[in-house]
């Protein structure tokens, strides 16, 4: 027996959880199935000082935890599991849970989030929050007049080690390549601020330090005959080499970029399927900050409640 549901949310971030608390105000008796990390991204951050309303800055878990109580006081039905599988085909639309259950939705919003790519190394989860970082407008700040490495060759990267220099005292760019696979501008604002070092062919090996990250081990030309092993006192390690958006399961439906990332119409967080709406970071590629999530979380809602008036 499949469950009937007007509005169906996958995902528990800023997005999800904004979403949730405006359909529940518009009656319109939203589930929310939480998904492989409850609360999302934020979860592995210390301290969110940018969100407006908390001028004394919050725990990433503690926010998450207040948007969840939020949502539940004005009746979402929050519960723990995942989606595995989607038909989008016709509506109502169809969610398997889990691999088991199937919910049929009038509407869904899909928040499901992107996940910061690594580079693998066990240092990362060790010093997790601890100073690595995958986003530098988040914890940037934490780092003024520090030194501190960003990894990767691309745009973000060199946007990344852009906006921390002028928060840092000095920026390594550890690029893997002999070159930066940036667009030109890109590459000129960084060869061109003196703050900036970029570290052709060097790969990291590892981080040290006690409790917080102070270091990092490198490897010069891994491989060639000048190879040689380098330390460098570092206070923060960024990773800027992409993000992965959790949209595998919508995309034999839903359009997506070449990256993933599913597509909306502009301004707005409809997707091609009607009554199928994206919000937060599994739509942007561009922010990837709690408070746009959050923004166009309430959109979705919104967009949902005149769907289902329709």
């Amino acid at each position: 027996m499949n469950e009937k549901v007007r509005t169906l949310i996958i995902g528990s971030g800023p997005a999800g959880y904004t979403a949730a608390i405006y359909a529940a105000r518009a009656n319109l008796s939203p589930v929310l199935y939480e998904g492989m990390q409850p609360g999302g991204q934020l979860t592995t951050t210390t301290e969110v000082e940018n969100f407006p309303g908390y001028p004394e800055g919050i725990t990433g878990p503690e926010m998450m935890e207040e948007l969840k109580k939020q949502a539940e006081r004005f009746g979402t039905d929050i519960r723990f599991g995942r989606a595995t599988a989607t038909d989008l085909s016709e509506a109502p639309y169809k969610v398997t849970i889990d691999d088991n259950k199937t919910i049929e939705a009038e509407t869904i919003i899909i928040a499901t989030g992107a996940t910061a790519k690594y580079l693998g190394l066990p240092d990362e989860t060790k010093y997790s929050g601890m100073g690595v970082s995958a986003c530098a407008t988040c914890d940037g700040f934490f780092y003024r007049n520090m030194t501190v490495a960003v990894v990767g060759g691309g745009d973000s990267a060199c946007e990344e080690a852009t906006y921390l220099s002028g928060l840092a005292s000095k920026v390594y760019m550890i690029v893997r390549k002999p070159y930066l696979r940036a667009s030109k501008i890109m590459q000129d604002r960084v060869f061109n601020n003196p703050k900036i070092e970029v570290l052709f062919e060097h790969e990291t090996l590892g981080l040290t330090g006690e409790n917080v990250v102070q270091g990092v081990n490198l490897v010069k030309r891994r491989g060639q005959a000048d190879e040689e092993n380098v330390h460098l006192p570092i206070d923060g390690f960024f990773l800027a080499i992409g993000f992965t958006p959790n949209s595998e399961i919508f995309k034999p439906w839903v359009e997506t970029d070449e990256t993933g990332f599913i597509k909306t119409i502009p301004g707005t967080p409809k997707t091609n399927v009607p009554g199928v709406f994206a919000a937060g970071d599994v739509a942007d590629s561009h922010y990837r900050q709690a408070i746009t999530a959050a923004g166009t979380g309430a959109q979705a809602a919104l967009e949902a409640e005149r769907y289902l008036q329709k």
